[in-house]
């Protein structure tokens, strides 16, 4: 006997076969400057496709906390409220990255990076507020050496150079000069007309 036969000389009335949703299409987005939300989760619904941008965000939240672009020349930026912001990096582009952070007991954090935009098919590292992150020329903390780093930056744009065109190399001498409380050379024009002629060659 059919199964629905049974089913009614059961006294119960035969099961219908539910027909099966349609799958609803997934919106497929390009995450670009204008479209990231940085430290807020995206809908689920979503399939976020990163470009090769790197993202800083800024933020300032008062005697707390204290995120900062000390030089750099971003593609793009997005406000978020009135004390945070997202810059976005084009890759192999530099920048100078400052973060002060404090609790009722006084100064947590006192640091800055000096990165390279992250680069597809490079490797990186990675830092707090930075998506993806960056390759280190320069990583150093607490305020007596976060303030000899600012001093050299002012230095630099001194000689009308933007810091951020200046020789890589250079953000490296002066990690590894800071890092053992000695003082680094100071970079000059020769230098760095050097430098120039060497991306022109490289490029």
């Amino acid at each position: 006997m059919p199964d629905d036969k049974i089913c009614c000389a059961a006294g119960r009335r035969p099961r219908r076969q539910r027909a099966i949703p349609r799958a609803r299409p997934v919106d497929l987005k390009i995450a670009t400057p204008s479209s990231l939300r940085i430290g807020q989760p995206f809908n689920s619904k979503e399939v976020v496709i990163m470009t090769d941008l790197t993202t800083v965000e800024i933020l300032w939240l008062e005697k707390r906390i204290e995120n900062r672009l000390r030089f750099g020349n971003p593609v793009s930026e997005r406000i978020l409220s009135g004390n945070r912001r997202v810059l976005s990096f084009t890759p192999g582009s530099i920048f100078a990255f400052v973060r002060w952070t404090s609790n009722d007991f006084g100064t947590v954090l006192s640091r800055v990076d000096i990165l390279r935009a992250a680069t597809p098919g490079r490797p990186y590292s990675t830092v707090p507020w930075i998506s993806p992150g960056g390759e280190s020329l320069l990583r150093l903390s607490s305020w007596a050496k976060v303030e000899r780093v600012l001093r050299t930056i002012d230095a630099v744009e001194a000689l009308g150079i933007n810091p951020a065109d200046a020789a890589p190399d250079y953000w490296h001498h002066v990690h590894n000069r800071l890092s053992v409380n000695e003082t680094p050379r100071p970079y000059t024009r020769s230098r760095h007309q050097i430098w120039l002629r060497r991306r022109r060659i490289a490029s």
